[in-house]
């Protein structure tokens, strides 16, 4: 396996996945007009990193569960989560985090969950201040939006990626990232690397869902959940 690339389903051609260099940069963290928990706007340092450019698929994901002789998570027989390169559905956090170990110990890199910081840096795309991925035109504008994401996500990579070349972020589901979710880390967040809380209850996520009446996500929208829970619409992608 390539020391860049893990295995992918993948992006319509069906060759590996590419992890994508981020660089390292400065941005404004959070959203003015956002929920209360996006607030306030602070000034972060992102160090350099590879992010996936595409969530999980299916496919991957069953190569792990093959080698590492892992249980399917829940929904893995539904009908409308079987196609090879749709997102894995219904990871736990625990089971995102294992994913990344085994795939750390079978490519010989150290691959994890990116954290919230990174995952909103990469979500702009080099689009300094914009609400979306592709800028700050509404979700309804996107190509196709009103026929996508009907009883499922789609498979991934299908359309236009951002600015670094990422697919789908902010859409298809939401993504686990590694840290503890604190609704005010904002007012005491440290300026460079922030890696979330040493504890809490519930893990940050990012990213849009299939299932919500909106289907898609600002870059700086942040959601949480237990990390033991299993739902439809929670994925992941990979960062080292």
């Amino acid at each position: 396996m390539s020391t860049n690339a893990y295995r992918s389903g993948a992006v319509q051609s069906g060759e590996f996945a590419q992890m994508v260099p981020i660089p390292a940069g400065w941005f404004q963290m959070g959203c003015a007009i956002g929920r209360d928990d996006e607030k306030p706007v602070h000034r972060v340092w992102v160090d350099a990193f590879e992010m996936a450019a595409c969530q999980v698929t299916r496919t991957e994901y069953a190569h792990f569960l093959a080698a590492a002789g892992r249980t399917a998570p829940q929904f893995w027989n539904d009908p409308n989560f079987q196609h090879s390169l749709q997102p894995v559905v219904g990871p736990s956090w625990f089971d995102a985090t294992a994913f990344c170990e085994w795939l750390s110990a079978d490519n010989g890199r150290r691959y994890r969950l990116p954290t919230e910081a990174e995952w909103e840096w990469a979500a702009l795309g080099g689009i300094e201040g914009a609400l979306y991925a592709w800028g700050d035109a509404p979700p309804e504008e996107l190509p196709d939006y009103a026929t996508r994401w009907k009883t499922g996500p789609e498979p991934v990579g299908m359309y236009a990626p951002n600015g670094y070349g990422l697919f789908n972020m902010g859409d298809n589901v939401h993504e686990w990232c590694a840290d503890w979710y604190d609704a005010r880390y904002y007012e005491h967040s440290p300026e460079r690397n922030p890696q979330g809380p040493e504890c809490g209850s519930r893990r940050a996520s990012r990213g849009g869902s299939w299932r919500h009446h909106i289907k898609a996500s600002r870059c700086a929208g942040r959601s949480s959940i237990p990390p033991d829970f299993h739902y439809a619409d929670y994925g992941f992608r990979v960062a080292c």
